[in-house]
């Protein structure tokens, strides 16, 4: 399973849409991630007041 994306990068990439105003799309292309996690972090964010990863895997 993979590792989610640090904090901090998740932080840079939000920060860039919302106090920039960059596209979602062009916050993905300067961070060199996908388009569609950058939308999902920004949705993360807009929807919970943060943009930390969710759990992964179920029950343990």
């Amino acid at each position: 399973m993979a590792k989610p994306f640090s904090d901090d990068l998740r932080e840079r990439v939000v920060g860039a849409v919302m106090r920039e105003g960059l596209s979602c799309r062009a916050a993905a292309k300067r961070f060199g991630i996908g388009i569609s996690t950058a939308i999902d972090w920004v949705r993360r964010l807009r929807e919970t007041g943060s943009a930390a990863p969710g759990q992964m895997g179920g029950h343990k």
